[in-house]
């Protein structure tokens, strides 16, 4: 049994720490926080995503608070027009073996951490933000901001896009501020009119914005996030916005999307950042994770989604190791993940450039190539994603 140290108590982290226990080592969770809890809104779960929550054994959690949604709705925000729909029904689900639905981030959250409190060999310790870490041949310790020691077998970084084990590992400088400004509200579902409670991901695309709702939480909110384009160059995390600033950001909104968008309250802001992808996410005994490793843009709606998936494969390479195969495994976890997140990466980085922010003749031009696609078709071009089983692999699925 190896003794292994995260940094980062949210998805990613925990998830990394149930499967990592699952094969037989001891865990120990550093979360910066006082306390274990996931704020934000909401997220989006493809067939890969269950796939792994159920390899971790809180897929049926999960499950039971998830919105199944009917469909993906592209809209043209400023016509009204509906350019293109693709269905996640019965045979989207069987072509890619689960379900495709919409969380509140919490609704994932929740059962890992109740995985993690029943774990005899998994401690969780708030209230310890990781500083920095110093290694030998044989062990690495860690030092937290308060003074505090804990030593291991391996250090994973989960600690997010400002990664304090990223800085020393690979020492590569801020993340990159993608130049997009994303508002945020979530509502209860009864302020919505019923014939707006549409059980779908609706994305109404503009010039330089766009505009997503869905229903979470089991039905009880309506999620809300509007994008704008804007080239804003500094980093913003859940700043407070008034509502009047938001709706002034959006002019030309179509009606019906300007009733949602009107519906928004307490809005918060943030701007955008992620990473080039990078080869290499190890420093001996040291792993990156999630978006310590491969941060990314919104818009493949797969962030959570790829850390699910590395968290399996972690836990999968490290079954039984010990010794001087833990470190060789972390290369090989390395190996096996950069390409399929890389590509992901870049995937969030063009849809956001190419599909959901073009104007004039470019927009026209998007609509055109979206209504020409069928159902089949889109199914194969998110094949490789949303139908991975295997997942080092970046260009297979379930064709």
């Amino acid at each position: 049994m190896a003794r292994i140290l995260i940094a980062g108590g949210g998805i990613g982290g925990l998830a990394t720490a149930v499967s990592l226990v699952r094969r037989g080592h001891h865990a120990v969770v550093l979360e910066r926080r006082s306390s274990f809890a996931e704020i934000g809104a909401g997220i989006q779960l493809g067939p890969n995503a269950f796939h792994a929550l159920d390899l971790l054994g809180v897929g049926k959690q999960v499950r039971a608070r998830a919105v199944f949604i009917d469909e993906l709705r592209f809209m043209d925000g400023t016509t009204n027009e509906r350019i293109a729909v693709m269905p996640l029904t019965s045979a989207y689900r069987e072509r890619f073996g689960n379900p495709y639905a919409v969380v509140h981030r919490g609704d994932v959250y929740q059962p890992l951490l109740a995985a993690c409190q029943a774990a005899d060999t998994l401690e969780l310790i708030g209230g310890a933000t990781v500083d920095r870490y110093a290694q030998d041949a044989d062990s690495i310790t860690v030092d937290t901001a308060d003074g505090r020691q804990f030593t291991g077998d391996v250090l994973v970084g989960a600690d997010g896009i400002r990664s304090a084990v990223r800085r020393q590992a690979l020492a590569d400088g801020e993340p990159r501020v993608s130049g997009h400004t994303i508002y945020r509200s979530v509502i209860p579902i009864e302020k919505v009119p019923e014939e707006l409670r549409w059980n779908a991901v609706t994305l109404w695309a503009g010039p330089q914005w766009h505009f997503v709702h869905y229903i979470i939480a089991g039905g009880e909110y309506l999620n809300l996030a509007a994008t704008r384009d804007d080239g804003a160059r500094e980093a913003v995390a859940g700043r407070p916005v008034e509502r009047a600033h938001v709706l002034d950001r959006f002019p030309g909104l179509c009606p019906t999307a300007r009733r949602l968008l009107e519906l928004g309250e307490s809005w918060r802001e943030w701007v955008l950042c992620d990473r080039d992808p990078v080869d290499d996410w190890v420093d001996g005994r040291v792993v990156l994770m999630g978006d310590a490793a491969h941060p990314m843009l919104q818009y493949a709606a797969q962030g959570a989604c790829q850390a699910l998936e590395d968290a399996v494969v972690l836990g999968d390479l490290l079954d039984g190791g010990g010794g001087a195969d833990l470190v060789r495994q972390l290369r090989t976890f390395n190996a096996e993940r950069r390409e399929r997140a890389g590509r992901t990466q870049l995937l969030a980085r063009e849809m956001g450039a190419q599909l959901y922010h073009p104007a004039g003749d470019a927009a026209k031009a998007r609509n055109a190539m979206l209504r020409s696609l069928s159902v089949k078709d889109m199914y194969d071009k998110v094949s490789w994603l949303h139908g991975a089983r295997d997942f080092t692999q970046p260009g297979t699925g379930n064709n």
